[in-house]
């Protein structure tokens, strides 16, 4: 199965240019803790989470209004191509330690996002979809304390 499957299309982008105080209410309008940072050609060129604004921007006690994306974004984002397995994808996330996947065309256009959470809500789904199976296939199961038939 490809990451593709399991991507959120809508993904919620910035310019480079763009001021973090900008960025956080992008983020709370959007109910996201991250957004991406792409180039004027769809290109992504950084990751910037609500994390890095605490950090970057409030701990240093930097004017949100002055600090832009390109400031204090992640730049060395690891993009997955759209057609990369969904395991491939989960061992490249365990090993890089990153919780967000930004999903590029074959040309490196960003085409979708998929978080750790997206990967585990749809695992558990085919989980579920595979127990529904086992159990339609399996004989009743009798119930605590009653006698087992001979």
């Amino acid at each position: 199965m490809g990451i593709v499957k399991c991507c959120r299309e809508q993904v919620v982008a910035v310019s480079p240019d763009t001021p973090a105080v900008e960025v956080a209410r992008i983020m709370g309008e959007k109910n996201v803790g991250s957004v991406v940072v792409v180039t004027g050609d769809n290109r992504p060129t950084g990751i910037l989470t609500d994390r890095d604004l605490a950090v970057r921007v409030m701990a240093q006690e930097k004017n949100p209004g002055e600090v832009r994306a390109s400031d204090i974004l992640t730049r060395d984002v690891i993009t997955f191509q759209d057609s990369m397995g969904i395991y491939e994808a989960i061992q490249k996330m365990t090993n890089e330690g990153i919780r967000r996947m930004p999903i590029v065309d074959d040309v490196g256009r960003l085409i979708g996002i998929v978080t750790m959470d997206d990967i585990v809500r749809m695992l558990g789904e085919e989980m579920a979809a595979i127990a529904k199976n086992i159990e339609k296939q399996s004989p009743p199961m009798q119930e605590a304390g009653a006698p087992i038939p001979m």
